[in-house]
């Protein structure tokens, strides 16, 4: 029997976790429910989830300080639980190392449908993360090189100037999408759908913060925006 993927999800509405957390665990996922952003912590160092849901507003630690938490000691995927679109928190949340987010209120099937997209990326199912890496290696395989960047697509590492450089998962697709194609001008809807798997329709500011987070970790000019068309690695 396969094992569970474990979910830590940080929700200080009663209701609405724990009919999160019933729905998640009818789906298959063992989850781990936490009321507050300082008990979520302490549950995320005991038990080193799959992949944490952190919503943006909680009591104690907020969900954005949490992520950065998170993410100065891991880089488990992280989904952010947001109650407006257009909120400043969205931003807030990616910036901090968040890897996606979800509006609420949101539909059960939908949070589980970008709950499998994420942890796919991360490898936890193969198939995206596999075919990132095969369409790079198809396109030199080894190490890549850009001026002072390195691109190991075998070993997974990255080193610019001969050091290294931590990406999460996430970056690391990102930027082996556009090793890919060196000079090739990928739209922001493209790199949605190979980078985070959406079938559908995304909000395309998941992929500005995620450049704009790469950009500081392999150089500002490293890649060029190309107003009202995308993004592309400068060869």
């Amino acid at each position: 029997m396969a094992e569970q993927t474990h979910v830590l999800f940080v929700e200080d509405d009663d209701v609405i976790r724990e009919a999160t957390q019933l729905a998640l665990e009818r789906d298959g996922f063992a989850v781990t429910a936490m009321p507050d952003g300082l008990a979520g912590l302490k549950a995320f160092r005991a038990d080193r989830p799959d992949i944490a849901l952190l919503d943006v507003m909680l009591p104690g630690l907020d969900g954005v300080s949490l992520c950065r938490r998170i993410r100065d000691e891991s880089t488990v995927p992280v989904i952010m639980l947001s109650a407006r679109a257009d909120s400043i928190d969205v931003v807030l949340g990616l910036e901090a190392g968040a890897d996606d987010y979800v509006t609420k209120p949101f539909d059960g099937a939908v949070l589980v449908a970008r709950i499998r997209a994420v942890l796919r990326r991360f490898g936890h199912a193969g198939g995206a993360a596999g075919q990132a890496e095969e369409r790079t290696s198809g396109a030199g395989g080894g190490v890549l090189t850009f001026g002072d960047l390195e691109i190991d697509t075998e070993g997974m590492e990255v080193r610019r100037g001969g050091a290294p450089v931590a990406l999460t998962p996430t970056e690391m697709r990102l930027l082996l999408e556009f090793s890919a194609a060196p000079g090739t001008v990928l739209s922001r809807d493209k790199l949605l759908e190979r980078v985070w798997d959406y079938g559908w329709g995304g909000d395309t500011r998941v992929v500005d913060v995620h450049v704009q987070r790469l950009r500081t970790k392999i150089g500002q000019d490293r890649i060029e925006t190309v107003r009202g068309f995308g993004y592309k690695l400068r060869a």
